[in-house]
């Protein structure tokens, strides 16, 4: 039974295998996770669509291949082939020496499982470190956390995938590695020896080579002959092209590269060797193995615990706080979104009376009978919806000279993080939700962000982001633009105050529970004029209220 890449979707034409769950000559049951998927659009586990033995691996972890591509074999016998394309390295040795109890030799012989930085998304290249909840020697039991990464998307607690002690921890809590590294190693029966972390804490080890040694690797990482098509024609990952851009290394540069991944593709590993020996060519640097990069004797130095801010920490009355990831990527995103658009904000105050009372009167019963507490955000969310409808612009975003009109409203809701960050999840595909379907929404993204549960799908692909400062009372603010979105709505604190309404064509003031928002609009794409309408239309769908929208 052949196995092949599925389609994910219409646009969807290929994926990468990013991990297999079951090794050649394991049996695998119908229905059974036998291997993980990343495509544009989404991360996915794959069944088996039938029960057998896994005999042929055709497709390696981190491969791209085409829809409908085979990917491996299932059989009903456990004849393992040996043929060379197979993603498992078993399978490159003669059929006959293949022996299903040495298949899985790392947990059968060993009783040891090796825990990996996970790839939380397509573009996701690396993750950080930020914390480990458990200890070597601590008993972990299956889905329990052992670890906390952050990447450039999202914050993930991170669960263990079996029963066991913790032996082993490779990489220290602050330290960025590449997906797929190994992080920890974990025991599923024996407990370590006490003081087995001490390698946590130890810097990494130095070895600085001679110079003459230095220009010898130096020479040898590079093009020596003249560049091919294919060199010049070759793929470089996001992560190849960030240290690039970092250093200022052109792509002519990159084309003298020797590449030592598939179809001499250069890695992670062979850009940073180039560098770091270029630098000991010129007598800048000494070199540093870490045994998993190579680095320099200044950034190994960096690892290590910065002693002249533990002395700044209280120096004359001022503590010093070394701001955390997200902190950071909020600080970056927000430069980022000012330095892109020319942020231009509108307000206006709405007369909510006629949800107040609907509120006052149903909140209690809808929440007995839907499980979810109804409140004003959801109101909001719907009239933002139909508004987008109404005016498409507001939903585009700007691509160079181009600009994108969504047909998809995915609507971002800002979530307060303890004790203090941000982060935009979305509900995909809104406008197919009606105000109470907003409302469970609502709070499944919310419940996912506070309790580290997010996916990068969860906060990709937004059209429009709602952002609730009047939860602490705030009446009016200039909200900043979630890029590449071109518009953010800002919603204040309700204040009754009284108000001239028109009753029966005449004049009186009432009290009234009035609420403003406030619109912040990328004027390179939308001028004052259509963002006063969208305001406008957003105001008019509130102070109408329909309990058909329910």
């Amino acid at each position: 039974m052949e196995i092949i890449m599925p389609k994910m979707g219409e646009s969807i034409t290929e994926g990468t295998v990013i991990k297999w769950y079951k090794n050649i000559g394991d049996f695998v049951k119908k229905d059974e996770i036998l291997f993980e998927i990343s495509t544009d659009k989404v991360d996915t586990e794959i069944p088996s669509n039938g029960e057998g033995y896994l005999t042929e691996i055709l497709v390696k972890e981190n491969e791209t291949v085409d829809v409908d591509t085979v990917v491996a074999v299932i059989s009903e016998t456990a004849n393992v082939s040996a043929s060379p394309g197979t993603g498992n390295e078993a399978a490159e040795e003669p059929a006959e020496s293949v022996k299903l109890s040495t298949i899985n030799k790392e947990v059968m012989d060993t009783d040891y499982v090796e825990i990996t930085m996970p790839k939380m998304g397509e573009s996701i290249m690396e993750g950080t470190v930020i914390k480990w909840h458990k200890r070597v020697g601590d008993l972990i039991k299956k889905d329990e956390v052992i670890f906390e990464i952050s990447t450039d998307k999202v914050d993930s607690e991170i669960p263990s995938p079996v029963e066991g002690y913790l032996t082993e921890i490779f990489v220290k809590e602050q330290e960025t590695v590449d997906v797929g590294a190994i992080v920890a190693k974990i025991s599923t029966k024996n407990k370590p020896a006490e003081g087995k972390d001490d390698n946590v804490e130890q810097p990494a080890k130095v070895l600085i080579p001679e110079p003459e040694t230095a220009h010898s690797n130096f020479s040898s990482i590079i093009e020596t002959e003249s560049r091919d098509e294919n060199s010049k024609n070759r793929f470089y990952s996001p992560s190849v092209m960030r240290i690039a851009r970092d250093n200022n290394i052109e792509l002519s540069e990159l084309e003298f590269i020797k590449g030592t991944g598939s179809n001499s593709r250069v890695t992670r590993g062979d850009i940073l060797t180039y560098l770091e020996n270029r630098k000991n060519v010129s007598g800048q640097s000494n070199v540093v193995t870490s045994g998993r990069d190579v680095i320099t004797k200044n950034e190994a130095r960096e690892k290590q615990p910065d002693k002249s801010q533990e002395q700044r920490i209280s120096k004359e009355g001022i503590d010093v706080i070394p701001m955390d990831n997200i902190r950071q990527k909020i600080m970056h995103h927000m430069l980022n979104s000012k330095d892109t658009s020319v942020h231009v904000t509108a307000m206006i105050e709405v007369d909510i009376n006629k949800i107040y009372n609907y509120l006052k009167k149903n909140k209690e019963s809808i929440k007995a009978k839907e499980g979810v507490k109804l409140t004003y955000m959801a109101f909001v969310s719907n009239a933002v919806v139909k508004a987008l409808k109404e005016y498409p612009l507001v939903n585009a975003s700007i691509e160079g000279t181009n600009i994108l009109i969504k047909k998809y409203i995915n609507l971002g809701i800002a979530v307060a993080l303890e004790s203090n960050g941000l982060i935009v999840p979305n509900i995909k595909n809104a406008d197919n939700k009606n105000i109470l379907g907003l409302a469970k929404a609502i709070k499944e993204v919310a419940d996912k962000a506070r309790n580290k549960k997010l996916i990068p799908d969860d906060i990709s692909d937004g059209t429009f982001t709602i952002t609730n400062y009047g939860l602490y009372g705030s009446i009016f603010g200039t909200p900043i633009i979630n890029q590449p979105e071109s518009a953010i709505l800002g919603v204040g604190a309700i204040i009754k105050r009284p108000v001239v309404i028109e009753v029966e064509e005449e004049e009186i003031i009432a009290i009234r529970p009035i609420m403003t928002i406030t619109l912040s609009h990328d004027h390179r794409l939308i001028d004052g004029m259509l963002g006063g309408k969208f305001l406008k239309y957003i105001k008019d769908t509130l102070e109408n209220f329909d309990t058909k929208n329910m």
